[in-house]
């Protein structure tokens, strides 16, 4: 397996998004998860060894936790409660995870990590940077 030139490591607080309510909407999340979307910044804890990840994010209501290894199928919670089988890739230094319901992809780009969510026609997109 390939060794990553990005590193994720770190912890990481959320400052923009963008369509965070039509993308919850178009994977039928539950409504409090749409309410909380747009008042909670979450803090993203990342540690990565090699190809290993362990994910971790914060908010005030609920911590989600998901662990894999690139090209391996993991189980995954989602940000609305559910679990999903996927397997997490490198592309081009992105992460990519794509499921039956979205596609998340994570970079770091400069500063910032950015978070790339897609259902459909409906793109969420997350900024955070590191604390």
């Amino acid at each position: 397996m390939l060794r990553m030139a990005v590193d994720f490591s770190g912890r990481w607080k959320l400052y923009d998004q963008e369509n965070a309510e039509e993308f919850l909407r178009a994977v039928s999340a539950p409504a409090i998860y749409i309410k909380m979307m747009n008042e909670v910044k979450p803090l993203t804890t990342i540690q990565q060894n090699g190809d290993e990840f362990i994910i971790c994010v914060k908010t005030p209501l609920r911590s989600n936790t998901n662990s894999f290894t690139i090209g391996a199928e993991s189980e995954f919670n989602t940000m609305d409660g559910q679990r999903i089988k996927a397997t997490a890739r490198l592309i081009d230094g992105k992460i990519v995870i794509e499921s039956e319901k979205f596609t998340h992809t994570r970079e770091i780009r400069g500063e910032d990590m950015i978070e790339t969510f897609s259902a459909g026609s409906v793109t969420l997109v997350r900024r955070s940077r590191r604390v």
